[in-house]
């Protein structure tokens, strides 16, 4: 597993989005939710203004509102700055600033697709930025205090598997609840049938 990480995060673009899909994944599994009723993935959707957009996944919550989620953060300055030994600190600290660009850069991106305005989603008017590694969404967030603002000012959240993973854990206990009150009232209108 470490070396497909080591080999996912050091190849080109479009391989680390799909591995980052393959986590996003992972943990929409380990959630409870289920694909297909509570969320669907790489919906084609048109925004207001005609183009086509395709959001990683877009997650369904009761009173049919939506959540979006956007799991595309290139991590190779990332990968150069854990490559690089602690004796070359310049280096590092160049990696890092680099990284913290990436970061700034998607989020640029990301805001400007309008993911929250798309036809057929009704958003909670944000999206979930998904970094697939942990310690590359910390250090960022460490090293750039003004970095979650920034994007929170943008509408979007960003987050790592461990809060995504509790957020769509929250999710999915609201979908229970709202499941136990549907069958709560089914029971109560058909004890009321019969009583008729």
């Amino acid at each position: 597993d470490a070396v497909n990480l080591t080999n996912a995060l050091r190849g080109e673009s479009k391989t680390q989005g799909i591995w980052g899909e393959v986590v996003l994944e992972r943990v929409l599994e380990k959630s409870g939710l289920v694909k297909g009723r509570e969320y669907e993935v790489q919906v084609s959707m048109k925004s207001e203004d005609g183009k086509r957009n395709q959001p990683d996944v877009v997650v369904h919550l009761p009173e049919e509102r939506d959540v979006v989620i956007d799991s595309k953060v290139s991590l190779s300055a990332y990968e150069r700055y854990c490559s690089i030994g602690d004796e070359d600190k310049e280096q590092r600290k160049k990696q890092l600033r680099q990284h913290i660009l990436s970061i700034r850069n998607h989020i640029k991106d990301l805001s400007g697709k309008d993911y929250h305005n798309l036809e057929g989603v009704r958003s909670l008017d944000f999206v979930l930025m998904f970094m697939p590694v942990e310690a590359a969404f910390t250090l960022a967030v460490q090293e750039d205090t003004q970095l979650f603002q920034d994007a929170f000012d943008k509408n979007l959240i960003i987050v790592g598997p461990s809060t995504l993973l509790a957020t769509l854990r929250t999710i999915q206990n609201i979908w229970r609840y709202e499941n136990q009150t549907q069958n709560a009232q089914e029971i109560a209108r058909q004890a009321g049938g019969l009583f008729d």
